[in-house]
């Protein structure tokens, strides 16, 4: 056994056991619902979770001083405890790493708009909390009276996977025997999307088209997904439901732009290859990529040269499920992490809504119309996200 690894250590250690999952998304909220919606086409419209009420998770009052990026992850964090069962675990040794890429930004805009229309004086006092990023990890941990490590990773649009990775260590560390990763973002407020339309990062159509020639930028979206990790003797002791393993996980850095991926893929490459030695599996054992695939020309391109360096000409099959979710941005990878584990236990890879057109520059095998039938081997999840940032993980059947 591997002990008293680093943020940035290996994974391998203690088993890691995927024993609950909570997904909230634009095409539905709970597994069930969210999984239906992945292997159909996207309707249109704007990309928030329908349905969504607060009250369902907090009181009126509660509700009022909790943003809706911190409801989502309180949200998405009872389902997966909720379809995990009883934990029996000791409080102290149980966990939460939740990650996010703005956070609370819904109630930043409201406040400058109280403070510039009524004067200082009727700036909330709540906004401090409602706005920081650490309040949804925060606020789960205090829901649920755990002691154990309560973190929050803010890594742009890699913040759910290098979450689930960070949640991942402290339990092959032997440091916990339950934490919740996951992550979750509402940042479609009128400042966030006008700031996203500037920059050209959004697609002008208002289509996702990942890895297709026509690809013009993202979709933005809102959500949040989240993982119970369990250690693995302790979720076989209490019979448990064991959906996968997280057999390893990367993270590099491109070090080369603030928001333009490295050209060639290179920081991508690496960190796919960490993850592969973490989880120690050759590149010819992943049966399936959920890919970071955001529709935009540069990160698409450099995904793909990333996937051919490090899997050659003849990899494994591709999907982006950003075809149907849109970019959560800092939820985007726990959601993925949702629909990896969900591609192994129900044998079918979702197709990548919204590609028709090939890119000749992209040489992988994308899963299009139709799902794909799927012998469950290892899946690697790939986020990348502004500020050069990479994080992949590795999820394994359980065995």
């Amino acid at each position: 056994m591997l002990l008293g690894h680093g943020p940035d250590g290996p994974v391998r250690g203690q088993r890691v056991a995927i024993t609950g999952l909570g997904v909230l998304a634009c095409c539905g909220i709970g597994v069930e619902a969210f999984w239906a919606g992945l292997l159909r086409p996207w309707t249109g419209g704007e990309r928030r979770v329908p349905g969504f009420d607060p009250a369902d998770w907090f009181g009126p009052k509660e509700a009022r001083r909790v943003d809706r990026f911190a409801q989502l992850s309180v949200a998405a964090a009872d389902l997966a405890l909720a379809d995990a069962g009883d934990l029996g675990a000791d409080p102290a040794r149980c966990g939460v790493v939740f990650g996010t890429g703005i956070g609370g930004l819904e109630s930043l805009e409201a406040q400058l708009r109280v403070h510039d229309h009524k004067g200082p004086r009727r700036v909330s006092p709540f906004l401090i909390p409602m706005m920081m990023p650490n309040a949804g990890a925060g606020t789960i941990s205090i829901r649920n009276g755990w002691r154990g490590p309560c973190e929050t990773v803010t890594t742009a649009c890699a913040a759910g996977t290098h979450a689930l990775a960070a949640a991942a260590r402290l339990i092959a560390s032997g440091r916990c025997d339950v934490v919740i990763g996951g992550g979750a973002e509402a940042a479609m407020t009128d400042l966030g999307i006008a700031a996203f339309t500037n920059m050209t990062a959004l697609s002008s159509s208002g289509h996702s088209r990942p890895f297709d020639a026509r690809r013009d930028g993202f979709a933005i979206a809102e959500g949040a997904g989240a993982l119970v990790l369990e250690r693995w003797e302790h979720a076989t002791a209490r019979g448990a439901r064991i959906y996968g393993e997280l057999l390893g996980a990367g993270s590099t850095a491109d070090a080369h732009h603030i928001t333009a991926p490295a050209p060639g893929g290179g920081g991508a490459a690496a960190c796919i290859e960490l993850a592969l030695a973490d989880a120690e599996v050759e590149p010819s054992a992943i049966g399936h990529i959920n890919a970071h695939g955001t529709s935009t020309p540069l990160n698409d391109l450099s995904e793909g040269q990333a996937i051919t360096k490090v899997f050659g000409a003849s990899g494994p099959p591709v999907t982006s499920t950003k075809g149907v979710t849109g970019h959560a941005l800092g939820a985007a990878g726990a959601i993925e992490a949702v629909a990896s584990v969900l591609t192994i236990e129900r044998r079918l890879i979702p197709p990548t809504d919204g590609y028709e057109t090939p890119d000749p520059e992209i040489a992988i095998d994308i899963v299009a119309g139709d799902p794909r039938p799927y012998e469950p081997a290892p899946v690697l999840s790939n986020s990348f996200g502004f500020g050069g940032h990479n994080g992949c993980l590795v999820i394994g059947p359980a065995v």
